[in-house]
């Protein structure tokens, strides 16, 4: 049950070898999954996708839980790429407790999903120091820590860009989960970040966005304005790409419709 992802191949020489997955954010489907959790992964799974990265609510299984999840993800010859936690997963109890379900689902990538108590720089470098923190701890585990950003972190604060001061006060193992969407929202190139850090951005969260204030995070892959095809070219040449994840907060279609919909248009982006 202990064995991780096979994550050898990644940057330029996955692309070459066509082995970077593509999963799903379960937060995509989110309500199918709070009804029928093993269901659910197994229509993901029939979908095409490779992985799946489970969200906060995972942290409410037990042992027990996990590995009948885990089971299931073997079964289906997918993986968990990563879950997204809360802040307060990071430290504590709380932290071992975290790790203890990762370490069942096979993860590699523990990812804050969301931070609270941040006033001013200084805040977010104590968010920094929290990620080097939990790094210490899990990373003799096989383990790995990782930042996911939402608009605020792109968003000028005191003359900097939050996201600046946690890239530059994390340690390079820490991962730099680029939520493309967001950070075209908050007014921000996710091509220049990717440029900027590379061999840092290796996982990306596929989340088309429209100006469009009627439509906004409601259109599928490839209806927005993100410029896929670059930021695919620069995730895998000098970026760092370990894995892709397909993310949608809701569209016009169902939950698993939207999501086999987003799949077939990241396949025509990507090429594969």
């Amino acid at each position: 049950m202990g064995a991780l992802l096979p994550w050898a191949l990644r940057g330029t020489a996955a692309s070459a070898a066509g082995t970077i997955p593509v999963g799903l954010e379960m937060y995509s489907v989110r309500d199918a999954l709070s009804k029928d959790p093993l269901g659910t992964v197994r229509a993901v799974a029939e979908m095409g996708y490779q992985g799946l990265e489970f969200y906060a609510p995972y942290f409410d299984w037990s042992a027990a839980q996990a590995k009948d999840m885990r089971k299931l993800l073997d079964d289906l010859g997918i993986r968990s790429f990563s879950t997204h936690n809360d802040s307060d997963y990071f430290s504590g109890d709380q932290l071992q407790h975290a790790r203890e379900i990762n370490l069942i689902l096979g993860s590699k990538y523990m990812v804050m999903a969301s931070s609270h108590g941040k006033p001013g720089p200084e805040g977010w470098r104590r968010v920094a120091d929290t990620l080097n923190a939990a790094a210490d701890k899990l990373e003799a585990d096989g383990l790995k820590v990782g930042y996911h950003n939402h608009q605020t972190e792109f968003t000028v604060t005191d003359g900097v860009r939050p996201i600046e001061i946690l890239a530059k006060n994390t340690r390079p193992s820490v991962m730099l989960q680029l939520d493309v969407g967001t950070c075209i929202e908050a007014g921000s190139d996710p091509l220049a970040w990717i440029k900027a850090n590379p061999g840092r951005i290796r996982s990306m969260h596929c989340k088309d966005w429209s100006p469009d204030a009627a439509k906004k995070y409601s259109v599928l892959f490839g209806e927005g304005v993100a410029d896929w095809k670059s930021l695919f070219h620069a995730a895998e040449n000098g970026g760092g790409i370990e894995y892709y994840l397909v993310e949608q907060e809701g569209s016009r279609f169902s939950e698993l419709d939207t999501a086999r919909k987003c799949l077939l248009g990241f396949r025509a982006a990507h090429g594969a």
